[in-house]
């Protein structure tokens, strides 16, 4: 009877562990490599598979003659470029102002009479040149015009932390000394201390123009060494083959501007087809540009801060989209704008919708400038985000609220394009009945 007992024991024990492994995780597989090999190699697959397909219908799209006219019109005049090397009159000024303020030559007040100038005319000058010069493409205007307004961003940040750091040394009536570590890859720290003004350097100004970063300091966190590895695989990501099979797509939503027959019915048919391809450009260049690029300088220069953006995926609401996908111009946006207006007792919301009229202003110059066309289309589709924002955050939240991100990204950017498209195509190609 003890035999049987225990033999009872022994089969219920093993009846309990098998339920047990029936009804929950015991068997204790939590490696799901293999599902995500799959899902990967499927991807591939099916890609390849519409590669194929289109190198077969259309051919090879991406004529090289055509990438280099959009930056070129005419191979001997290169005016983009001859605009940026200018810039760097514009860059020796604002270190220059900075010399004269930190030996007590000039006042403040006239210093920062010389700044605005500076930076004034680093606004009006390019875009006089875009517009006047006519052999600048769009994208070259684009391509130029951005480069002066980060560095517009930048001096203005120059000026103003050199500015603080004379208030402090007056303050103090000692020399200001900063000091900062960064936590490496390989857990050591590296410490750099540069005292004003001692930083007016022309190797520290140029450090700073070429750093992915819009906020000037001292002392900047910097790496150890230079990872070649890593540098490679970032190097390969900006170099490596666009989409071709995006260009029919692109080439089919002109034809709502060719064939007059209908009004209404090619107004909604352009942003539906260039819905994807403007999406995925747009995440192609977020990643070319915020990941491997801005990491590529970043590890060449030694940069230790490589927090460029964060996980504006999952955002919840468009405050969080705007505060995480650009990492380098919110904090810019907090230090030199939001911040200071804050301390003058100006209330939260006007300080927000200030920011958001100057990120208006920005993208505006950005685009209507290069295309000679004042629209105000990005201005007021920026201005849009303001009621957006509202909304969402007020009746919105959790996955409902991503998604009205995701929707905002898909479908707000194609019908800003479709305004500036038709009417760049209206001016250039013809008019539409």
């Amino acid at each position: 009877a003890k035999t049987h007992q225990q033999h009872c024991g022994l089969f219920s024990c093993s009846c309990h562990v098998l339920q047990e492994s029936l009804l929950s995780s015991a068997s204790g597989y939590s490696n799901y490599r293999g599902i995500l090999n799959w899902c990967v190699v499927m991807l591939v697959l099916s890609n390849a598979r519409l590669f194929l397909e289109n190198i077969i219908k259309y051919g090879i799209l991406v004529d090289p003659i055509q990438v280099v006219s959009l930056f070129l019109k005419d191979p001997y005049s290169w005016p983009a470029a001859c605009l940026i090397i200018v810039s760097n009159v514009f860059i020796l000024a604002a270190l220059y102002i900075e010399r004269r303020l930190s030996v007590g030559t000039i006042s403040e007040w006239t210093g920062w009479i010389l700044h605005i100038f500076n930076l004034t005319s680093m606004l009006i000058f390019p875009s006089a040149t875009v517009l006047a010069v006519t052999s600048m493409t769009p994208v070259g205007g684009v391509v130029s015009l951005g480069v002066y307004t980060v560095l517009f961003l930048k001096l203005y940040s120059y000026q103003d932390t050199n500015r603080w750091c004379r208030e402090i040394r007056q303050a103090k009536a000692k020399t200001l000394t900063r000091s900062y570590s960064c936590k490496c890859s390989n857990g050591s720290a590296v410490h750099t201390n540069v005292s004003y003004p001692g930083n007016l350097t022309h190797r520290d100004m140029y450090y700073f123009v070429f750093a992915p970063t819009l906020c000037y300091q001292l002392n900047f966190p910097r790496s150890p060494r230079i990872r070649k590895r890593f540098l490679m695989r970032r190097l390969f990501e900006m170099v490596r083959g666009n989409t071709p099979w995006m260009v029919p797509t692109i080439q089919n939503s002109m034809k709502p501007f060719q064939v007059p027959e209908s009004l209404f019915p090619p107004l909604l048919s352009f942003p539906l087809p260039s819905q994807v391809p403007n999406h995925l450009i747009w995440l192609i260049f977020f990643y070319w540009f915020f990941h491997s690029t801005m990491n590529f300088v970043a590890e060449l220069l030694q940069f230790g801060d490589r927090e460029f953006y964060k996980d504006w995926w999952n955002s919840e609401s468009v405050t969080y989209f705007w505060a995480n996908w650009n990492i380098p111009v919110h904090k810019w946006c907090l230090r030199h704008f939001y911040k200071p207006m804050m301390k003058k007792g100006i209330n939260k919301f006007m300080a927000q919708m200030a920011v958001f009229l100057v990120s208006a202003f920005f993208h505006e110059y950005l685009v209507s400038v290069p295309l000679k066309m004042f629209r105000l289309w990005a201005f007021m589709g920026m201005m849009a985000q303001v009621p957006l924002a509202w909304f969402v955050g007020r009746f919105l939240n959790g996955n409902y609220g991503n998604a009205a991100v995701w929707i905002s990204l898909i479908i707000g950017q194609p019908v800003a394009v479709l305004m500036y498209v038709h009417d760049y195509y209206v001016i250039h190609y013809g008019t539409t009945k």
